[in-house]
């Protein structure tokens, strides 16, 4: 089968067993509008740079994501046209309604370089203001805007003056425990011209460390009246359904929670539809994911570039399995899609054999 088609099918996988017991959850599968954008349900795949590219995004669209996020993207590579710049951006009509996020710290270059793309095959315009990473925050990107909320406020005014489409913040709780002024933010955010919001509960000092304050989002919906999404330690269908209820929130976004676990976008629907969980994936299952995903990857970048990306996406799959520290260790001698194919077999021989894996020839 040619690449791009690889790309563009959408291949549902066996439906996962279920178990345990009716918990009389809510029944609601709502979606809701940012701006002119109509979602079909509540759930959102987060940005996450080295993980979010098409590959991973159609695949958890499949599994019932509402709407999906781009990696974050420059607005300086845009204007220097960086030549990695193409391929985040680049989309399937399938996965849509899709999400670009952009991050820079400059007003008016961030308005260019947002009408210089808008007319590129996405939906809605995201300005990254919660990006941790030290690179970006010492450029007075990402997080480091949150010291600086005029300035913040400014480039949400520039971008959603320049144009049609829907523009959208993600930011934290606050970048440090002595500066927590997501509530404030929130609010300048929305006078600015944004048409949603969506908030960590950590400070950009936290990181990921600690547990995501989920009261702090609460504060934040109800401070302003357009769309808030919860983001943070939303892990499990149970972790979904108490962030909805703790925050009141419009949407949910889930990030890290998907590393390896697509299928948890159905696990949540099918938890809200029928109060009660389903079973992990069978290895089987999961085996087949591995190389589906690594097939549509190879489609996507080549099959140098797959197969060194598609290591930590493997490590994520099976983590928690039986045997998974040995998969893991072989995987990094993977360099051609055949090598995947064979570690996949192998492993799955010898899980049916409930031996140890070997994957050694």
């Amino acid at each position: 089968m040619h690449g791009s088609c690889i790309l563009s099918r959408v291949i549902l996988l066996p439906q996962i067993a279920r178990c345990g017991a009716d918990f009389g959850v809510e029944r609601d599968m709502r979606g809701f509008s940012i701006g002119n954008v109509t979602l079909k349900n509540h759930m959102v795949l987060g940005p996450m740079a080295g993980v979010t590219d098409l590959p991973f995004r159609l695949l958890c669209k499949e599994q019932g994501a509402g709407l999906v996020y781009t990696e974050m993207i420059s607005a300086k590579g845009i204007y220097y046209h960086n030549k990695n710049t193409e391929k985040l951006w680049e989309s399937r009509e399938e996965e849509r309604p899709l999400a670009l996020q952009l991050f820079g710290s400059e007003p008016q270059l961030m308005g260019e370089m947002a009408e210089k793309i808008q007319d590129r095959d996405f939906d809605i315009l995201d300005i990254n203001m919660g990006c941790p990473v030290p690179k970006v925050v010492n450029n007075g990107e990402g997080s480091a805007l949150m010291r600086t909320p005029e300035l913040a406020a400014a480039i949400v005014r520039e971008v959603s003056s320049r144009i049609s489409k829907p523009v959208t913040v993600k930011f934290r709780k606050g970048f440090d425990g002595d500066h927590v002024n997501a509530v404030d933010f929130a609010r300048r955010m929305e006078e600015s011209g944004a048409a949603a919001l969506a908030v960590h509960g950590r400070t950009r000092e936290e990181y990921y460390g600690g547990k995501a304050d989920w009261e702090i989002i609460a504060r934040v919906k109800e401070a302003v009246s357009i769309p808030v999404i919860a983001s943070g330690d939303i892990f499990t269908p149970e972790d979904a359904l108490r962030c909805e209820r703790e925050t009141g929130c419009d949407g949910i976004m889930l990030a890290r929670g998907v590393r390896g676990n697509p299928w948890l976008f159905h696990q949540i629907h099918y938890y809200r539809e029928h109060g009660v969980l389903e079973e992990k994936p069978s290895i089987e299952t999961v085996l087949a994911m591995i190389l589906r995903h690594g097939k549509m990857m190879v489609s996507f970048k080549g099959e140098l570039m797959a197969m060194r990306e598609m290591r930590k996406h493997v490590a994520w799959y099976t983590a928690g399995y039986p045997h998974s520290a040995e998969i893991r260790r072989q995987v990094n001698e993977v360099n051609t899609y055949h090598d995947l194919e064979m570690l996949c077999e192998r492993a799955g021989e010898h899980f049916r054999l409930k031996e140890k894996p070997s994957f050694r020839k």
